[in-house]
């Protein structure tokens, strides 16, 4: 024993001591030297005996606290306030301390063999058997933390786990209450203020604005959020998280409200909404700006719709109204000349559309090769993979002089990308994934984009110049009213307004989709231009293998109810995609059709979707499910290593649950 050990150890120093000094006495006188020696002795026994007694009284002492050991630890673990109980693998309980029967509010102690689910059905057992961990469940209005193990056991032996369980209810509570007190900044802006209010008179424009006013501060008092208005056609809220979940949860009808005012020129008010809420370390000014990003995304996908920041992710509602056709040209005007500016500070100007090129990214990309020909710019068209729309575009410009090496392949800069000075242009499409060349387009920083698909979540970040409009038909549409402004002395050619042409009348469909004034304006300008119809439908005609496959793909269809009608396209062929969409405008003309989707393959390791609309349901919402996007009306998607089975029943599946939540 330690204790003991010590005590006759420091005993020994001292006797030894003190029989030096005996010794030394005796040397002196052997009479005293007697007397030391006698008294020495008698303290070596003192010593012995008194070591053996505290020896024996530290083992009465150890003995005592050991046989008290076992009553103190049942007792520790019969008020324990937590339950402890051990479960076998069928749930059931093999053994659980009294705090069990308090948790469960049974008034006799829980016998072995009661399977847990009895007192606990929300309490997971089988997916967690042999792991170790903790998970919070709720068993009516109580929230415990379970934390579990497995019990040790030998392998010929039944196995079981443990599970300790606390009541965790309040901090629960005090953990939502700090989730739905969470900030939530909101930008709300009229999107088509000037349309809607253009030719109106004052009284009936006071009482316009008064009742969407009155509609907005009734909402956010419904939702007990702060809500006030900056300029004529901005707001601005600040409401709580569980205010946002509640005007998600009616997927904010605020919208369909204001969309139902109407003027007296027949306009709808339509409303965009940016919000979002605050995550840890973030400040009030860091939210105030992701909500301008995201009402400037709302507004690039055509307005009409809230586009909200939570947790990282961005969910968008509404979107039912087609975008609003801008009457000025203003905007256009602005951006032809920061355009020319650019083009003029750069020393080689690269265009590119997306991935397998239609009509309207070829004609877009000559109009802007016509403008850096303007500015006596070397400038060239990269291309993904010919195709025949490309094929027979390029028959068409022949060997004449000025189209020159105007077309390329992205394979050309495998080896060596551009100047960092060159200026890259990239028309009909604003996704990094969906360009003709990725790697090109990630060694150049010095970037613009043109196009007329709604605003996609993932578009390319910091562009030097950004023209998205959803409003317009085509891509070419924006290009040809950018050529009527970028200098007063450029002449459209004849093959350039061809390609321009060509553009517009296959993203309308021969103006029958999405046609607005400026679309018949632009194709007048084409026209005026020298724009050849009678070669633009050459360039449209299809072969006989072309339309056979439409003729299969239509009688392979299966009609859905609520309008949905789905196909896919049998086998495989160069120019499938443009297949797919042919057959999905054909679909879309039978009666009680109301939104066609076909499936192809457009590679062996990607899958192509086509989407369609009448214009009731919004088929870019469908799509941007798949990773792909589009328009209102018209919108696709490429899966890349998908199962052409498992899309076409996913597109079905999408399509009926977007069917039946909005009619």
């Amino acid at each position: 024993m330690p204790r003991k050990m010590s005590a006759w150890v420091d005993a020994c120093v001292f006797l030894a001591a003190f029989g030096v000094l005996a010794a030394v006495l005796f040397s002196y006188s052997s009479y005293l030297g007697a007397i030391a020696a006698l008294t020495w002795l008698c303290l070596v026994l003192f010593a012995q005996e008194r070591c053996r007694w505290r020896a024996r009284d530290f083992d009465r002492y150890f003995k005592k606290v050991v046989s008290n050991v076992k009553p103190v630890m049942n007792y520790a673990v019969e008020k324990l306030p937590q339950a402890v109980l051990i479960v076998d693998e069928e749930g059931r309980i093999q053994w659980a301390n009294p705090s069990f029967s308090e948790f469960v509010g049974a008034a006799e102690p829980v016998e072995p063999g009661v399977p847990v689910a009895d007192f606990w059905p929300e309490m997971i057992l089988k997916p967690i058997w042999g792991m170790k961990g903790e998970y919070v469940f709720h068993a009516g209005e109580t929230t415990y933390r379970a934390e579990y193990r497995p019990v040790p056991m030998k392998e010929d032996e039944t196995p079981f786990m443990a599970f300790y369980v606390v009541d965790v209810t309040e901090v629960e509570r005090l953990r939502q209450e700090y989730h739905d007190s969470r900030t939530a900044l909101a930008y709300i802006q009229i999107d088509n203020y000037d349309e809607v209010l253009q030719g109106l008179a004052e009284a009936e424009r006071s009482t316009l604005i008064f009742a969407v006013n009155n509609m907005l501060d009734t909402w956010a008092k419904e939702l007990g959020c702060f809500i006030r208005r900056v300029n004529d056609e901005m707001y601005v809220s600040i409401m709580e998280r569980r205010s946002l979940e509640r005007a998600i949860q009616d997927k904010f009808d605020i919208l369909d409200r204001v969309r139902a005012l109407k003027s007296t020129n027949k306009l709808p008010v339509t409303l965009s909404i940016g919000v979002a809420v605050v995550s840890e370390a973030q400040s009030i000014d860091d939210i105030g700006q992701q909500a301008q990003k995201k009402l400037d995304l709302a507004l690039g996908r055509g307005g009409d719709q809230v586009a909200v920041l939570m947790e990282g992710k961005t969910q968008f509602f509404g979107g039912k109204a087609q975008a609003v056709e801008k009457h000025t040209r203003v905007k256009a005007r602005v951006v032809a000349h920061a355009l020319r500016e650019l083009i003029e500070a750069s020393d080689e100007i690269l265009i590119m559309g997306h991935k397998n090129e239609d009509f309207d990214a070829v004609g877009a990309a000559m109009g802007v090769a016509k403008m850096a020909r303007q500015s006596k710019k070397a400038v060239r068209v990269v291309l993904s993979d010919m195709n025949d729309g490309i094929d027979k575009f390029t028959e068409l410009i022949g060997n004449r002089q000025e189209f020159a090496s105007l077309f390329v392949h992205e394979s050309v800069f495998e080896e060596q990308l551009p100047s960092p000075k060159a200026l890259l242009v990239i028309v009909d499409v604003h996704v990094p994934h969906m360009v003709a060349s990725p790697k090109l387009f990630s060694g150049l920083s010095r970037v613009v984009i043109i196009d007329h698909h709604r605003r996609s979540e993932t578009s390319i970040e910091n562009p030097l110049l950004l023209y998205i409009e959803p409003s317009a038909s085509s891509t070419s549409e924006l290009v040809t009213e950018l050529l009527m402004y970028y200098d007063d002395d450029l002449t459209v050619s004849r093959f350039d307004a061809t390609a321009l042409y060509a553009g517009i009348v296959v993203d309308t469909k021969h103006f029958a989709v999405q046609t607005g004034v400026r679309t018949l304006e632009a194709a007048a300008f084409l026209r005026r231009a020298g724009a050849d119809p009678v070669l633009v439908r050459q360039l449209f005609r299809e072969d006989y293998d072309t339309n056979l496959t439409i003729a299969k793909t239509l009688a392979a269809s299966t009609f859905y109810e609520g309008g949905l009608i789905v196909a896919r396209c049998p086998g495989a062929q160069a120019n499938i995609q443009v297949v797919a969409a042919q057959a999905a405008d054909a679909m879309l003309l039978i009666e009680g059709v109301r939104m066609s989707i076909v499936v192809f393959q457009l590679k062996p390791d990607t899958v192509g979707v086509s989407a369609r609309s009448s214009g009731e349901l919004n088929v870019q919402v469908i799509m941007e499910a798949f990773g792909g996007g589009g328009h209102q009306n018209v919108a696709g998607a490429q899966i890349k290593d998908g199962n052409i089975d498992e899309i076409q029943a996913q597109a079905v599946e999408v399509a009926q649950n977007y069917i039946k939540e909005n009619g």
